[in-house]
């Protein structure tokens, strides 16, 4: 199992710290892991602890999550887009393969859009094309708009669930729980109204970085036809698809996940 270390970066004035954790050898194009909704870098977890020697991999934890700095507002997806390119500024990543989880691959499209120069390739594990036509979003939304602190833990328990096909550790769910919980209840709420007030198909456009996108055919809440969408928005692109797989395949299947990083990082050096 690979040594995972964990540090913080300071992002310069007006930008919280962030802490983020390192796995594999540097020397390699390294890997910008980027989280989603609430989660924090400990979702990377089993992908860190495996990562192989060829890779070179950083996950932070973005503003208002887990242990990075909480300030009062700056919570849309651009935000979180610009956090990106001032960490890399702050631990020296010229240039990376950005890989976006669930909802972190928005804010990793934005970068790949924006900053073309500062990214080696883009991969999607599980990223919706758009959050406005999801019954299960909305529904949260009602749950989230008048959230206060604390944040009930049943709450944080039922989105974590039914994510994947095969069941994960009572230990490893619960360990997502809490850092689920470190998020403040206005963290909560203003970072899903970003992602449901953004217009996130635009955010596809001007991508011309090569494109991978990974999704799970169990998925319960992406369809084949949104990873369509994304194909056809990006001109570099292209679909692997995981049989038997449900929505978090980095946690399912983290050694495949790898493999097909390890082709795709090599493909780009």
């Amino acid at each position: 199992m690979a040594a995972v270390a964990v540090h913080s970066a300071a992002l310069g004035e007006g930008r919280p710290t962030l802490p983020y954790a390192e796995a594999g050898r540097p020397g390699s194009t390294p890997l910008l892991l980027v989280h989603g909704y609430l989660d924090s870098w400990w979702t990377f977890e089993p992908l860190l602890r495996r990562m192989p020697p060829g890779l070179h991999a950083y996950a932070p934890t973005q503003r208002g999550h887990g242990d990075a700095g909480k300030p009062p507002d700056g919570y849309l997806p651009e935000d979180f887009a610009d956090d990106l390119v001032a960490f890399m500024d702050g631990v020296g990543i010229e240039r990376a393969v950005l890989v976006g989880g669930s909802s972190g691959g928005v804010q990793a499209r934005i970068v790949a859009g924006r900053r073309p120069d500062r990214v080696a390739g883009l991969v999607l594990l599980g990223v919706p094309a758009t959050l406005a036509d999801k019954p299960r979003a909305a529904e949260f939304w009602e749950a989230v708009r008048e959230l206060r602190d604390p944040v009930d833990p049943a709450l944080a328990a039922a989105l974590s669930e039914g994510l994947t096909e095969t069941p994960m550790g009572r230990g490893f769910l619960q360990t997502v729980v809490d850092e689920m919980l470190k998020a403040p209840a206005h963290v909560w709420r203003e970072t899903l109204r970003g992602l449901l007030e953004t217009d996130l198909r635009a955010t596809l456009s001007g991508i011309l970085v090569p494109t991978l996108l990974v999704w799970g055919e169990r998925d319960p809440i992406l369809t084949r036809e949104e990873q369509q969408t994304i194909l056809d928005a990006i001109p570099d692109s292209r679909l692997v698809v995981y049989e038997g797989v449900g929505h978090l395949a980095y946690w399912e299947t983290p050694d495949r996940v790898l493999r097909d990083l390890a082709t795709f990082v090599t493909d780009r050096t």
